[in-house]
């Protein structure tokens, strides 16, 4: 592209299951839908209560980015995508689910286990019901066909077609996988993923994924017609962990039950939070308790306490709640609170689970929640400082001007997002990787080309981008493949020739925050950090549905020749890529000629 709107300096130098256990038994019992193998016959023993900073040979300050155990043990999955009835908050609609469940399975695994998830697509012959399952925020080191990126990493998988997806768990910590295809993420192809490792504070007990969702007794594809011509739809309700109530608790009409637990008092918790909504950043809160919060996006941080948590859509965080408030009163409300200064939604006030004190009379809650200002923004970034802090940024970044994030309408009068006057438009037919495998060109070639690519050669530098927007909507940015740092983040316009000298000493270089996904402010910018350390074609997108379906995407080609050796090598064991994915988009071709399947989207 001739100019970009992230304007890059290369700078050479850089399911809601719970579980108690601290690690995964090589001897655990396996369930149907997942098994296990192991080569090693010693297997780690994990931590406990009191040692959570502690694992086997390693702890919390271990380098993870450079050292990860060997464990030889390997957590196999089997998924089915299907299309059913479902009545999450009581009302009954169509939707997607994973194993028969909204949400899916939870992927369970040791820090350093290998993956494998076998992905049938049972969904009905019709229509975009081609599939992939991604695996978000796992930074696919050196596996980058594993990523599940339709036009990106691999072609739609077809209804009766079966793919595998093998990875490595070098990180530890929380996230979620989804489809990424369309909205299918939002009609409930989704699930939790777990990679048990060390902790930087200890908890007694483990209470899994917690998801935050917004749901709509319309379907997300239902909603989209409208979201492309009169802007984001107002969602009339949202889950917790898959579940909650429509109506006032005073109402004879209200439907479906709200989550909840039961705890025990003196007792901590930790909770992995992940916001899987279309459109609703929420503020996160239990009332009158205090939440110690450990980890953001798979990236473990010093602790820190607070009351009210902001929680964007992608972002993921693990709290530790203390069951410290029995003499108050016997229940308690879990809150998700929608944030309108970034979205709408019917049930506001109605988001909620309960914490029931054992021994409690299991009594609706009447505790008031905590006071907040509604607003769509991260954490104070000199909160999310890491444990670890892999590479110095270096000093003195040079920049250009960038141009803002755009809105604007294509030639059917219908919404799509731009980033430098280009709205993604990729093909599910010809993803990227069958290109670099082909060894096709990536460069974009005019101003008119729709793919956004950017392209970094060069292995082992730092990349910065500078993200800007004038209009007064924020958006939550979503890198593959790397967790960035975060240079700068605020409201106004982004002044180089003044900022650029404070950069660094702004948030100190020892404590920048590092995450994957990250708020790009109404009216400001984002700048964000990342090193070229991992070759492969990574999208980089807003996390908001409309958004993403509307073009508010671009990818970074890294490293193009070390891309085509990873699809002719394959990964250490072997593993086929370039077969897998030529095989993948031979069953895609076929289908998509019989059923005249027609894109109606981005593309991503």
């Amino acid at each position: 592209m001739k100019s970009l709107l992230f304007m890059l300096w290369c700078i050479a130098a850089i399911a809601a299951a719970a579980t108690t256990s601290s690690s995964l038994s090589s001897s655990s019992t396996t369930s149907s839908s997942a098994s296990e193998s192991s080569s090693t016959s010693s297997i780690c023993a994990g931590n406990s209560a009191t040692t959570r900073t502690e694992w086997c040979d390693y702890d919390i300050y271990t380098d993870y980015t450079t050292t990860v155990p060997d464990t030889g043990v390997t957590r196999e999955y089997y998924f089915n995508l299907e299309q059913i009835t479902a009545s999450p908050d009581g009302r009954s609609r169509f939707a997607m689910a994973i194993n028969g469940s909204i949400p899916g399975p939870t992927i369970e695994a040791n820090w350093g286990d290998t993956v494998i998830v076998h992905v049938t697509n049972s969904l009905p012959t019709s229509v975009q019901n081609g599939t992939s399952v991604h695996f978000h925020g796992i930074r696919q080191l050196n596996t980058n066909p594993m990523d599940g990126v339709v036009s990106i990493t691999q072609c739609p998988t077809p209804p009766g077609s079966t793919i595998t997806y093998k990875w490595r768990a070098t990180q530890y910590g929380s996230s979620w996988y989804h489809s990424h295809i369309g909205l299918q993420a939002w009609e409930g192809l989704f699930g939790g993923i777990v990679i048990h490792g060390p902790a930087s504070a200890n908890y007694d007990e483990d209470l899994g994924v917690m998801f935050l969702n917004d749901w709509d007794i319309s379907t997300v594809d239902e909603l989209y017609t409208s979201a492309q011509t009169d802007g984001p739809p107002t969602l009339d309700n949202g889950l917790i962990n898959g579940t909650n109530v429509y109506g006032s608790d005073d109402s004879d009409d209200q439907t479906g039950y709200r989550w909840n637990t039961t705890v025990d008092e003196g007792t901590s918790y930790r909770l992995r939070l992940v916001n899987a909504a279309v459109d609703t950043h929420f503020k996160f809160m239990v009332d009158n308790h205090t939440l110690t919060v450990i980890a953001n996006d798979l990236v473990p941080i010093q602790p820190y306490e607070t009351t009210v948590l902001d929680i964007a859509m992608g972002q993921r965080y693990d709290v530790i709640l203390t069951a410290d408030q029995a003499s108050v009163a016997d229940s308690f409300w879990l809150r998700a609170i929608p944030q309108s200064a970034c979205s709408e939604n019917d049930s506001s006030n109605n988001i909620k689970g309960i914490i029931y004190y054992n021994g409690s009379s299991e009594s609706t809650p009447s505790t008031a929640a905590y006071s907040y200002t509604d607003s769509c923004v991260d954490e104070d970034p000199s909160d999310l400082t890491p444990m670890v802090n892999p590479r110095s940024v270096s000093s003195s970044p040079l920049y250009s001007e960038s141009e803002p994030v755009t809105l604007g309408t294509n030639s059917a009068s219908l919404y799509r997002w731009k980033l430098n006057s280009t709205s993604m438009q990729v093909d599910w037919a010809d993803p990227s990787l069958l290109s670099i495998y082909n060894d096709e060109s990536m460069a974009s070639t005019s101003t008119n080309d729709t793919s956004g690519v950017v392209e970094l050669p060069t292995a082992d530098e730092w990349v910065y981008v500078i993200i800007e927007t004038e209009l007064s909507v924020p958006h939550p940015i979503h890198l593959h493949g790397h967790d960035f740092v975060i240079l700068a983040q605020g409201t106004g316009t982004y002044n180089s020739s003044s900022d650029d000298d404070n950069l660094l000493t702004t948030l100190g270089a020892a404590s920048l925050p590092r995450r994957d996904t990250a708020m790009l402010r109404e009216n400001g910018f984002l700048v964000i950090g990342f090193y070229t350390d991992n070759p492969g074609a990574w999208l980089m997108h807003c996390h908001i549905g409309w958004h993403t379906s509307e073009g508010f995407a671009m990818q970074f080609i890294e490293q193009y020749s070390e891309i085509q050796s990873i699809l002719e090598d394959g990964d250490v064991e072997g593993e086929d890529y370039a077969q897998g994915l030529t095989d993948n988009c031979d069953a895609w071709t076929v289908y998509q000629e019989e059923y005249m399947v027609e894109e109606e989207d981005s593309g991503v």
